[in-house]
């Protein structure tokens, strides 16, 4: 990033706290220890009078909506009113900043002012489960998702329900930073780097599987041995399960599929390798179990819009070495 990069936080009358201070946790805080041009981070309001705040709380925001004119990236975090369309200034302003290449963000039931402004048509998006249905009755143009915890349309992204916003902003700070920053910021929030799964693990109540102690080694094994062939069998045996109970029970208690967990651990790997070594890309595959460099760039590219090559030239750490 050759300038900082400006993210605006909207606040509104009504405003959902928790959201909102996910948000400035993860854009608003300085952070000198990563010798990185941190993000600028500006508070718009559409109100400019003291706003109430869930919690009996009043803020009075700093800019008004025409820093939005000024954005590279607006963040919606919440919407006080399902029912409430968002205001005309609002959404104008939201589709300018848009037109003229702004990332757009929601976190939670704030995807209800992005499809009022028409930057969903088409799209993928997800919003807490508990108003999913109601987004795609009231938006058929949509293709929702409730089962994930965030999505990414380029330009336009969308968290699920409230604590999913923080994966959504570590996801936007690892594309924006690399994968070393974006875990440096996890692990001052005390989270992890990226949760596996979806949200439909937290629709209903937590089912016990018993299998929560194996499974604990059996990640760190398997994050050590990413070069080898795992497949369910060679998991399993590793867990001391039969292949079809440790298939279950894997997704129950980690929230995706053996398969899809290990594909995900692989490229992980993969951008470390690429952000702190000189290795050639073919023997990044290797060291990652993708084999070949046409598989690693086939789903690199699938996953994160890019090669291989051009994450390491964005994101090499200095000092890189073979």
């Amino acid at each position: 990033m050759a300038r900082r990069h400006h993210v605006v936080a909207l606040a509104y009358d009504g405003l959902c706290t928790f959201e909102f201070g996910i948000v400035i946790e993860a854009f608003g805080l300085p952070r000198p220890e990563l010798d990185v041009p941190w993000y600028r981070f500006t508070v718009c309001s559409l109100e400019r009078r003291p706003l109430r705040a869930t919690g009996g709380i009043t803020i009075r925001a700093e800019a008004g909506l025409d820093v939005l004119s000024r954005a590279d990236t607006i963040v919606i975090a919440g919407w006080r009113d399902l029912d409430e369309t968002p205001p005309a200034a609002l959404v104008s302003a939201i589709r300018r900043a848009h037109r003229r290449g702004a990332r757009v963000v929601s976190i939670c039931s704030g995807v209800f002012v992005l499809a009022a402004a028409g930057l969903l048509d088409g799209k993928r998006a997800t919003t807490h489960w508990r108003h999913a249905e109601q987004l795609a009755e009231r938006f058929p143009q949509i293709r929702v998702e409730p089962d994930v915890l965030y999505v990414d349309e380029g330009r336009v992204l969308t968290s699920a329900g409230s604590a999913a916003g923080i994966d959504l902003c570590l996801h936007i700070i690892r594309s924006d930073f690399g994968a070393d920053v974006a875990n440096a910021v996890a692990r001052r929030l005390v989270v992890p780097p990226h949760r596996d799964g979806g949200q439909s693990q937290y629709v209903s109540a937590g089912v016990e599987t018993g299998g929560g102690s194996h499974f604990g080694r059996l990640i760190d094994w398997a994050q050590a041995n990413l070069h080898r062939d795992l497949t369910v069998e060679v998991l399993a045996r590793q867990a001391r399960m039969s292949a079809r109970s440790f298939a279950r029970h894997f997704r129950l208690e980690i929230g995706t599929t053996p398969h899809r967990w290990i594909s995900h651990q692989r490229l992980l790997a993969a951008q470390r390798h690429l952000e702190k070594t000189n290795a050639p890309v073919d023997r990044v595959a290797e060291a990652v179990g993708m084999q070949t460099a046409a598989t690693l760039r086939h789903h690199f590219r699938r996953s994160f819009r890019t090669s291989p090559s051009a994450y390491r030239k964005r994101f090499t750490t200095r000092g890189s070495r073979p």
